[in-house]
């Protein structure tokens, strides 16, 4: 160690024994320690202190781990939905604080049970009150100073008020205090609640505490409700004689009660809060109070309501934290559990019975399908588990009492919550439920639970408090908050549940599907038995190949003659009988369309080997490469329908739903994944998994490059780099594109066929797009594209011109630049753009000198019809004087004459 570092720790160590004689000092005079602290502490460091509190353990949430023993490593169960921790807490707890907040909604709509909380653990006072010799030795104002010091940083209500107490003996040398508490809200009925008991200048909180018994007294019942209820002060001096007066106490405690003082505790609102009361003044004459000890006491009591308003406002800030960490507690256990709805909900009721403290603890499942009949029920007593940490049970157990329709029915019913005091006394209890002669109903708490949307979907039932009361507000806040997040949960896991079943029910149809989509063994192992022709048998590497001459046969081996030319079978040790059953798999899952089906992958293959193999493009692609295009042909357009993409879209097929772009091709590659998958028909089953990756990469890129879409896309990206010169074909963004745009070669090479083959091919291709030309006039009620429409049939020379120039020819001009092997193609769809431009414009001709003629003709019939029209008036003029001389010197029938 260096000598800067020894002196460095030296000086440390030296620093550190000076702050603990500090920190000693002021542990030995805390007078000074707060008055310094008053005088120079700031509010940063007032939060600071509060801060630090806050963050110090609650004495009142106790966690106790599970103990396991995982030395074995296996049947762990941490994880395990019921074997998460219950929370130390009981509902009793919180009556301390007054009654909670209920569950609000905020303004954007949403249930929230969080209120204002800042501490888990109450601030203790520091400073020491002088003993009781020396206070009476103070004047009135120094006494009254030292005691509101006492108590002004006391945030603690017991300790609060048992030195309110112990003040108020010192200030009227009275005998004995107590201090009573109001509960309840405006508009509910309240109560004072006896909080410190008979408390002597010399009893300590302890003691009191120990001894406590609950007081509770109806509001303007007695010396203390009266007071509570008028707010004014009450010197009574000889109770005996008040007809207010309870000696029930008395007669108890083996205590007689001469002179009474009693005074309202008001806060800063004027609200009574609470009541102090003197009783029997300590003196040689047993006087009643006086005047005096009126005034100092109201005084006294002025600074003890302010004091004990932000005590109780801090208590209640610390049970909303404490509620709302068991209830995230809950919330975290709730979701953890996603698999089974039934160990959901026993962990919601070992929760729930932690919580509240009950005997009984019930859910009730609604039935989707029947109505007011609960589908599941789960029944849970305290004594079904010790109080340990967790509770295991795998499975709902049937419920020990019946099913009654009463209580729980009119919940799921209405969807309102019932609070019920005594079972017995309310009409739609069912007395029946209470066959177990050791157990009796008595008080129910019966909540709906919903789910997101607001549907019950079942009832929560809790019955009978274990310390007998009955169930308040607090439970029944509390309660519903639990509901909330139990319907939540128990939606999720349904939901999920359902999810899973649907995802096997798919799994079941995928492999229906595959086992009906795949290719027969026997016919595979036909195939795997006949002669493969060579490649010149079938004219293979030649760009003008027509598959006119082919049986379906001859197509299936001329796809093997080029996978074996291109090696693939043996470098990817391919299986000869899978891949021959695989070829027939793909074969089998093509539409009998007009034109998207299995002839026209066979050409798109063929065109592609031949621009591997004559155009010599292997020896730019990698044989991995070759191997995903070729498969990527024959099963770029599998299971397609003889409709394009946007019929889809028109028609909101499940396909469009699927995919919102390249539908068709989206579900093409699936297909082909589908098959390729399938068992029998797995060609890359073989291969190294970076292989693999790569060529479902590339199968994927390749088969999407079909839709038009994504060539116009890409294309300008595509020409710019040919003419650039810039091409750099090791690079993957390039080879990517460039093996896109031979897939758009490929897939539209017919047009690059013998001028016969062309026109077979065109006529195909307009048969399938009239056909869907047809179900848009028929089902959709729409007119269709020029090229769809069967009325435009006649335009189809014009159509092809277009559709050559704007697709097919810039993509041929690319690919030959790149290999000039690849000219052909080029060239083929030259020649057949001539032949459609010729076509186009005899049409053209055609249609003008048919429009002449048809003109002429109606020049020629207004010419004739006009000389007809004068020599009908002339021949009129005559036969008018004609008629009449006939039909007086002959007497011919008129009506022959008329007919004629």
């Amino acid at each position: 160690m260096s000598g800067e570092e020894q002196a460095g720790r030296a000086g440390a160590t030296e620093r550190n024994e000076e702050y603990e004689r500090m920190e000693k000092w002021l542990d030995d005079h805390p007078e000074f320690t707060h008055d310094y602290f008053a005088r120079k502490a700031k509010r940063s460091m007032v939060d600071g202190w509060l801060l630090a509190q806050a963050l110090s353990h609650s004495p009142g949430l106790n966690f106790k781990q599970p103990e396991t023993n995982n030395s074995s490593g296996s049947n762990s169960r941490n994880n395990s939905g019921t074997n998460t921790p219950v929370r130390k807490i009981s509902a009793q707890e919180f009556d301390r604080g007054d009654i909670l907040n209920p569950i609000v909604s905020t303004v954007d709509g949403a249930r929230t049970f969080l209120g204002p909380s800042t501490s888990q653990t109450s601030v203790t006072n520091k400073h020491h009150r002088r003993p009781r010799t020396e206070l009476k030795t103070l004047d009135e104002k120094e006494l009254m100073y030292e005691l509101v010091i006492d108590i002004c940083n006391e945030l603690d209500v017991n300790s609060l008020c048992h030195k309110i107490l112990q003040n108020v003996c010192i200030l009227l040398n009275a005998d004995r205090c107590s201090l009573f508490l109001v509960h309840g809200r405006g508009g509910e009925e309240r109560f004072l609640e006896a909080k410190l008991f008979d408390v002597s200048a010399d009893t300590t909180l302890e003691e009191v505490c120990e001894n406590r018994e609950a007081i509770r007294i109806p509001w303007g019942t007695g010396i203390i409700g009266h007071v509570a209820q008028t707010g004014e002060l009450l010197n009574i001096p000889d109770a005996y004689k008040d007809p207010r007066f309870n000696n029930e106490i008395d007669l108890q405690m083996g205590y007689r009660t001469r002179s009474i003082l009693s005074t309202p505790i008001k806060d800063s609102d004027g609200v009574v809060i609470g009541v102090a009361q003197a009783i029997n003044r300590i003196n040689s004459k047993d006087e009643p109070f006086n005047a005096y000890d009126e005034k100092i006491f109201s005084n006294y009591m002025a600074f003890c309501g302010i004091g004990l308003k932000n005590a109780q406002l801090y208590e209640k800030s610390l049970l909303e934290n404490r509620r709302n960490q068991v209830l995230l507690d809950l919330a975290r256990v709730i979701f953890e559990e996603q698999n089974n709805v039934a160990n959901l909900i026993y962990k919601i009721m070992m929760h729930t019975q932690s919580l509240l403290q009950c005997q009984r603890c019930q859910v009730m499942l609604i039935d989707d399908l029947c109505k007011g009949i609960f589908s599941q029920v789960f029944d849970l007593e305290n004594t079904d588990f010790d109080n340990s940490d967790t509770f295991n049970r795998e499975w709902p157990a049937e419920p020990r009492f019946p099913i009654h329709i009463g209580i729980s029915g009119y919940v799921a019913a209405t969807g309102k919550t019932l609070n019920i005091a005594n079972a017995y006394e309310d009409n739609r209890f069912d007395p029946s439920v209470d066959i177990d002669p050791n157990f009796k109903t008595k008080a129910i708490l019966c909540m709906p639970i919903k789910n997101a949307h607001g549907k019950v979907i079942g009832v929560s039932q809790l019955i009978n408090k274990l310390d007998g009361s009955i169930f308040n507000k607090n439970d029944e806040n509390l309660f519903e908050a639990f509901a909330i997040f139990c319907g939540l949960g128990i939606n999720n896991t349904q939901t999920y549940e359902t999810v899973m079943k649907a995802m096997a029910k798919q799994r079941i149809a995928l492999e229906c599907l595959s086992y009906h989509a795949s290719a027969p063994a026997d016919e595979a192992r036909r195939l795997k038995s006949m002669v493969i022709p060579s490649t010149y048998t079938y004219n293979l590497l030649d760009f003008s190949f027509s598959d006119f001459g082919l049986d379906d046969d001859d197509t299936l081996k001329a796809s093997i003659r080029m996978f074996i030319d291109l090696n693939l079978l043996e470098r990817f040790r391919i299986n000869y009988e899978t891949f021959c059953r695989w070829l027939l798999s793909v074969k089998k899952n093509y539409r009998d369309v007009t034109y998207h089906n299995w002839r026209h992958a066979f050409n798109v293959c063929q065109t592609m080997f031949c621009m591997l193999k004559s155009g010599q493009m292997d020896n730019i692609l990698t044989q991995t490469e070759e191997l995903a295009l070729i498969v990527a042909c024959l099963c770029h357009d599998l299971d397609h329908r003889g409709t394009n993409n946007q019929f889809q879209i028109k028609t909101s097929s499940p396909l469009a739903d699927l995919y919102s772009t390249s539908t068709l091709e989206h579900h093409h590659f699936d297909q082909c994944i589908m098959i390729l998958s399938t068992k029998g028909n797995d060609i890359l089953a073989n291969i190294r998994q970076d292989e693999y990756e790569e060529v479902i990469q590339v199968l994927e890129n390749a088969i999407l490059a079909t839709d038009l879409a994504l060539y116009f896309k890409f294309r300008g990206e595509f020409f710019n780099l040919v003419k650039s010169s810039e091409a750099d074909w090791n690079r993957e963004r390039d080879r990517d594109l460039l093996r896109s745009m031979m897939m758009t070669a490929s897939d539209v090479s017919a047009i690059t066929k013998p001028w016969e083959v062309q026109l077979k091919v065109a006529d195909l291709i307009a048969s399938e797009f009239f056909e869907q030309g047809d179900l848009e006039k028929s089902q959709l009620n729409i007119k269709p594209a020029e090229m769809m429409d069967r009325d435009k049939k006649d335009h189809l020379p014009d159509m092809q011109v277009g559709f050559i120039d704007s697709i097919c020819l810039p993509v041929y001009h690319a690919i030959a630049e790149i290999s000039p092997r690849l000219q052909p193609l080029l060239d083929g769809c030259q020649k057949n753009r001539q032949n459609w431009q010729c076509m186009s414009q005899h049409n053209s001709k055609h249609v003008v000198d048919e429009s002449k003629k048809e003109n002429e003709s109606k020049d020629d019939n207004i010419q004739d019809q006009s000389e007809s029209m004068d020599e009908k008036a002339m021949h009129s003029e005559s036969e008018d004087g004609n008629l009449h001389l006939m039909d007086i010197e002959s007497g011919e029938d008129s009506e022959d004459i008329a007919v004629s």
